[in-house]
C-alpha cells in the first residue's frame, strides 16, 4: 500500500516477519484465549451476530479453527447453540454483543435453562474503564441472566478470561445439564498479556466424571421392584438422550420385558414398529402399572404434576437433579445420577432373576397395551385420512409422519403444531425429534434447523411450524442456505395463534375470543422462492404428499431451502388445548 495513505508499509524482510511471529507467539488477548479456552472444551462452533464489543473473540476463532455461524437474529443464535447441544452432546455455544444482544437471546437461553441444554452464553460489555458512565448498550447483564442460568458471572481480568470460561462450562455439566453466561468487557477481550501470565486450565485436567451411578443399595432396589412386577412400564424423558444413555435405556426394555414410553428428545430411541415401543397408552399404563420408573424428565405441567398416575403402586424417578426428584409428587424410590449409568446397573442387578410366572404376567400385560395401542389407533385413522376442506390439521401430521426418511431429523415449532404432531409423527432413529420444551418457546424451529444440519451433514432435516411460529425467525432461513445447510420447511397455516385462541373463545366468546389472535393470510411458498428456493401452496389433502416430495426434491438439487405451506382448519384443536391441560 502507497505510504501516502498514511499507513506504515508492510515489513519487507524475513527479519521484520520472524520478529513479527515472536512478538505473536508470547502474547495472547483475551478474545484468542476464549478461543483457546473454546477450543479446550472440544468446541468447533459457536454462533453469534457481530458487535464491535466481540470482535475479537471471531479473531481467535479463526486461528483456532472454529467455525463461526452468523445469523441474523440473536435469538436464533441461542436456539442454534441449544439445538447444537442436542444433537451433538456436547457444549453449545452463542457469542452475542451487549446490550440489545444479550437481551435478544434471553428466550434462547431461557429454553436452554427448561430443556436442560448445556449452553455456554458469551456476552460483551463496556469497557472497565466505562464502568457505571453509560456506554455503549451497558445493560446489568450477569444480573438479569442469573434467574435463567447455573452460572453467571463478569470476567475481571484478560489473565482470568479462559479460567472463567472453564468455570463456566463446568457448571454446564454439573449435575442435569444447563446454561451459564458469561460477560466479559470489551477492553478485557481486546488486552494482550504475555502467554505465561494467563490461566488455561488443560483440557481433561480439572473435571470430575459426570456418570454418577447413584446409591448401589437403591440400585437393589429398584432392580428387585423390576424383577416382582407384572405390569412394569417405563417413561424415557429429555436426559435420556441429552446423557446419551439411549443404548442402555433401549436395552432395559428389551432384557426384561418392560414396555416404554417416550417424551422429548426419548423419541425415537425405539422404531415405531418394535414391540417395546408404546405411546398412545401412556394414561392407561400410568393407571394400571404396578411399578412405573420416570426417567429424566421432571413432575411438571406436562406430566400433570404427577398427579396422572395412579396412587396405588410403586413410583421410581430418576433424575440426574436432586431437585427434581419428589419435586409436586411423592415417590417410593428415588435416585440420582446419569440415567445411562443407572439403567446399565439395574439391567445386571436384574438380569436372570425374573421367573417364569412373573415373565408370563408382563407379556399379558403387553398384550393388552398392545393391544388398546391399536385401538387408539384406529380411531384416529378418520382424522389421519380426512379429506375435508380446509385441510384438517392431523391429515398434515399423518402425511409428515408418512413423507419422514430414515434420517430426517423432525423438528416440531408451534402450539397444537407440536401438540398434534406428537400424535402421528414418530421419528424413526434416536435424536431425531426436537421441540420447544416446556418453556414452551415459539421460533426455535429456525435456529434448531440450522443446527441439525451442521451436526448432522448426512442427515435430512424438517421443520414444522405453525405460521405465527415461522414468522417469528423466518428471515435466518438465509442464513441456512447461506452455510448450506437447507432444510424442508412446513408451515400448518390457520392464519391464528390457535392453540390461545380456543382458551379465549371459550372463555369470552365469538364476540371478544378473537382479540390479539387472528394474523393474516400469508403465502409463505413465496418466502422460499424470494431466498431462491421452492415454495408451493397447498389447499387440497390430496396434493400434501406429492407436494413434499417436490420440497425434498428441490433440497437436494438446489441446495436451498424449501417450504410447503399448507391452509389448514382453525377450527380443529388438539385435545390438550380444548381440555387447556397445560394451564392444569
Amino acid at each position: 500500500m502507497s505510504s501516502a495513505t498514511g499507513r506504515k508499509p508492510a515489513a519487507s524482510t524475513a527479519d521484520d516477519t520472524l520478529m513479527q511471529k515472536s512478538r505473536d507467539a508470547n502474547v495472547i488477548s483475551g478474545g484468542h484465549l476464549v478461543a483457546r479456552a473454546l477450543k479446550n472444551e472440544g468446541v468447533d462452533t459457536i454462533f453469534t451476530l457481530c458487535g464491535g464489543h466481540i470482535i475479537d473473540i471471531y479473531d481467535g476463532c479463526v486461528d483456532e479453527g472454529i467455525r463461526i455461524i452468523d445469523v441474523r437474529h440473536e435469538q436464533v443464535a441461542a436456539h442454534a447453540a441449544d439445538g447444537y447441544a442436542r444433537q451433538t452432546g456436547k457444549l453449545g455455544v452463542v457469542v452475542t454483543t451487549a446490550g440489545p444482544g444479550c437481551t435478544n437471546a434471553v428466550t434462547g437461553i431461557a429454553t436452554a435453562f427448561r430443556c436442560e441444554s448445556p449452553v455456554l452464553h458469551i456476552g460483551g460489555q463496556g469497557a472497565t474503564s466505562q464502568h457505571m458512565m453509560g456506554s455503549l448498550q451497558d445493560l446489568p447483564h450477569v444480573d438479569m441472566m442469573r434467574p435463567i442460568t447455573k452460572f453467571a458471572a463478569s470476567v475481571r481480568s484478560t489473565e482470568r478470561v479462559a479460567d472463567m470460561v472453564s468455570m463456566a462450562v463446568r457448571e454446564c455439566f454439573s449435575g442435569a445439564p444447563g446454561p451459564s453466561y458469561l460477560e466479559i468487557p470489551r477492553d478485557i477481550l481486546d488486552r494482550e498479556i504475555e502467554v505465561g501470565k494467563a490461566v488455561i486450565p488443560q483440557p481433561g485436567r480439572y473435571r470430575a466424571s459426570p456418570r454418577l451411578l447413584g446409591d448401589p443399595d437403591d440400585i437393589e432396589k429398584l432392580a428387585e421392584l423390576l424383577v416382582n412386577a407384572e405390569r412394569p412400564a417405563i417413561l424415557f424423558g429429555q436426559q435420556v438422550w441429552t446423557a446419551r444413555g439411549h443404548e442402555e435405556a433401549i436395552a432395559l426394555l428389551r432384557g426384561l420385558d418392560v414396555p416404554g414410553y417416550f417424551n422429548g428428545a426419548s423419541r425415537g430411541l425405539l422404531a415405531p414398529d418394535d414391540p417395546h415401543h408404546f405411546d398412545r397408552t401412556r394414561s392407561q399404563a400410568f393407571a394400571k402399572a404396578d411399578v412405573i420408573v420416570i426417567v429424566g424428565t421432571p413432575f411438571d405441567f406436562r406430566m400433570g404434576y404427577g398427579k396422572r398416575i395412579g396412587r396405588e403402586l410403586k413410583l421410581v424417578q430418576i433424575d440426574m437433579s436432586y431437585a427434581t426428584v419428589g419435586k409436586n409428587r411423592d415417590i417410593d424410590l428415588g435416585i440420582v445420577g446419569d440415567p445411562g449409568a443407572i439403567l446399565k446397573a439395574v439391567l445386571q442387578a436384574a438380569s436372570g432373576r425374573i421367573k417364569d410366572d412373573k415373565r408370563q404376567a408382563r407379556k399379558d400385560w403387553m398384550r393388552e397395551l398392545s393391544a388398546a395401542e391399536q385401538e387408539a389407533t384406529e380411531k384416529l385413522l378418520p382424522l389421519f385420512n380426512s379429506n375435508s376442506l380446509p385441510i384438517h390439521p392431523y391429515r398434515v401430521a399423518h402425511e409428515i409422519n408418512q413423507f419422514l426418511a430414515d434420517d430426517t431429523i423432525y423438528i416440531g415449532d408451534g402450539g397444537d403444531v407440536v401438540t398434534i404432531s406428537a400424535q402421528a409423527v414418530r421419528p424413526r432413529r434416536p435424536g431425531q425429534w426436537m421441540d420447544p420444551g416446556a418453556l414452551g418457546s415459539l421460533g426455535v424451529g429456525t435456529g434448531f434447523a440450522i443446527a441439525a444440519g451442521l451436526a448432522n451433514p448426512e442427515k435430512e432435516v424438517l421443520c414444522y411450524y405453525g405460521d405465527g411460529a415461522f414468522a417469528m425467525t423466518a428471515f435466518d432461513m438465509e442464513t441456512a442456505n447461506r452455510f448450506n445447510v437447507p432444510y424442508v420447511a412446513v408451515i400448518g397455516n390457520n392464519s391464528a395463534m390457535n392453540q390461545i385462541r380456543y382458551g379465549q373463545l371459550a372463555k369470552y366468546g365469538p364476540e371478544r375470543g378473537n382479540v390479539g389472535n387472528l394474523l393474516g393470510d400469508v403465502p409463505f411458498g413465496q418466502f422460499a422462492q424470494m431466498l431462491g428456493g421452492y415454495g408451493e401452496e397447498v389447499r387440497d389433502p390430496a396434493q400434501i404428499a406429492p407436494a413434499l416430495v417436490r420440497a425434498r426434491e428441490s433440497v437436494q438439487r438446489t441446495r436451498r431451502c424449501a417450504v410447503v405451506n399448507i391452509w389448514v382448519d382453525p377450527s380443529v384443536y388438539a385435545p390438550g388445548t380444548m381440555a387447556q391441560t397445560m394451564y392444569k
